[in-house]
């Protein structure tokens, strides 16, 4: 029989301890479990008819806090420990681990054995039960034209010795999931992987959590939960089609966003923070959106298709409202895109100036390049504009202790005429007056501005894009943040929270 101490929390939790160590695969603190589960209605923890799936169990807390909560609000129903405990344990949890190494760390976590049929599982499966209700198989990619089918993976890289892990994730390689357990669930819950390489330039990740969503509702689960990226928020790289899917689901009732990643993984630097949803099978409506940041929590209820850009602050809302209804064209007309030139990255001009060379800006400086090099944006080359580095000024995406953004980088300056750059920066504007173009430079550098390209961002990655909300001005004027705001009818809430999300670029120090 299990001893009454397992119903308790130990400290330090060796699965917090777990949760801090630095993987690929993202472990879940138990914390962040629970915050999850709290989203659920209470009357499932006294149902001995909910079943639950973990489709992407790593360490087990997943189930593990599931059946803490469920040993509690059976006991009424079954006051027998150990036949409450079978019956959660053999009835109730199941989970789909992603690798051998995480099939065992579950079986330790859920079933304090790695044998759930041997005499030590806190609950003892049938004989015919080896793995009790986890289910690991290291399974085969499903190859065509070099990648996997199922989820893209390259060929080349993941067609390998069987011995070794194929990561060809068993819940998401399979037309009809339901097949694995034959059954459906009321609760489908995790953290599932969330990238996977294609072997692609520049070894590119694809993104893989979609593909557990996606399978997940294919089982119809009442309820529906998993932490994931909030990279999504801005599509690109594939993530187009979900980020349209995942804005427009009116069952989604309940969306958390993580601004900063570590508020959720303290050693993970997840780019463009992290978020987790409540999808409701039975309920349509309205999303009860909860912004996180730091110690500060902001919570509306929100059509999250408003808007074409996804707003990750509620604060933000009104203000961006009232700058729409204006009406006025945005940066996103005059900025360029990414190679502006066609010079990449990696580009290094001459050291030496040839009569007509072109004075080139790259990531190391200052050089010279031939006007026969540049390939884009032509007409730029004669006339004034303004560079921005292609990254932001935080890392991950990630604000200063005080949970303040910088958002720019110090890089950002005017580029006068015969002056271009490398892919490492974009430019904005296409002027014949100086004067204009050093407007624009200090538009850039409001807190207003920097406000509203902050909104636009999920990554450290800027484009284009970004600039969608920000409105173009009158460029015979410097504007202020003060003129700004009086201009756009912001009251003073809306100014105040402005001024707690950026820090002033003039007190900063230059970047190298």
């Amino acid at each position: 029989m299990l001893n009454n101490t397992y119903l308790t929390l130990h400290s330090p939790d060796v699965l917090d301890c777990l949760a801090n160590l630095s993987n690929d695969e993202v472990f879940t603190p138990p914390k962040v479990v629970n915050q999850m589960l709290d989203m659920l209605p209470e009357d499932l923890w006294s149902d001995p008819d909910a079943t639950f799936l973990d489709p992407g169990s790593k360490s087990g807390v997943f189930l593990r806090e599931i059946a803490k909560r469920l040993l509690v609000g059976l006991a009424p129903q079954i006051p027998d420990l150990q036949e409450r405990i079978d019956h959660i344990y053999q009835k109730q949890l199941f989970g789909i681990a992603i690798t051998e190494l995480t099939d065992l760390l579950s079986k330790r976590s859920l079933y304090c054995t790695k044998y759930p049929s041997g005499p030590y599982s806190v609950s003892m499966f049938p004989k015919d039960q080896p793995n009790g209700n986890l289910f690991y198989e290291n399974i085969a990619h499903s190859w065509n034209n070099g990648r996997c089918a199922f989820c893209g993976a390259s060929q080349e890289e993941y067609d390998r010795d069987p011995s070794l892990e194929s990561h060809a994730y068993a819940f998401i390689h399979s037309d009809k999931p339901e097949e694995i357990f034959k059954m459906r669930f009321d609760v489908i819950i995790g953290n599932p992987p969330y990238h996977l390489s294609t072997g692609g330039a520049g070894r590119q990740a694809r993104p893989i959590y979609p593909l557990f969503i996606e399978q997940a509702k294919k089982l119809n689960p009442r309820f529906l939960s998993m932490i994931i990226p909030s990279r999504w928020f801005a599509g690109g790289m594939g993530l187009d089609s979900f980020r349209e899917e995942m804005l427009n689901d009116k069952h989604i009732s309940i969306l958390v966003d993580h601004i900063n990643a570590k508020d959720c993984f303290p050693t993970s630097s997840i780019s463009g923070g992290v978020c987790y949803f409540l999808r409701e099978k039975d309920k349509q409506g309205l999303c009860n959106f909860i912004s996180v940041r730091g110690h500060q929590k902001h919570e509306m209820l929100r059509d999250l298709a408003e808007h074409d850009v996804f707003i990750r602050y509620n604060e933000a809302i009104e203000i961006i409202r009232k700058v729409k209804s204006l009406e006025e064209p945005t940066l996103f007309d005059i900025a360029s895109p990414l190679s502006p030139f066609g010079l990449p990255t990696d580009y290094r001009g001459s050291e030496n100036q040839k009569p007509g060379d072109l004075i080139l800006h790259s990531s190391q400086g200052i050089s010279f390049v031939g006007v026969d090099e540049v390939t884009n944006g032509l007409d730029r080359i004669a006339r004034y504009k303004v560079l921005v580095s292609k990254t932001s000024s935080e890392h991950a995406g990630e604000p200063n202790a005080d949970g303040k953004f910088k958002v720019l980088t110090s890089s950002i300056k005017v580029l006068k005429p015969g002056e271009v750059c490398t892919h490492s920066y974009f430019v904005i504007g296409n002027f014949e007056n100086e004067e204009h173009t050093n407007n624009l430079l200090e538009f850039l550098k409001t807190k207003f501005v920097r406000l509203l390209i902050l909104m636009s961002m999920s990554s450290i990655n800027l484009s284009r894009n970004v600039f969608q909300l920000v409105p173009q001005q009158a460029w015979d004027k410097a504007w202020t943040d003060e003129e700004l705001y009086s201009k756009y009818g912001l009251n003073q809430e809306e100014i105040d929270f402005i001024e707690s999300m950026i820090k002033p670029m003039e007190l900063d120090e230059p970047e190298a």
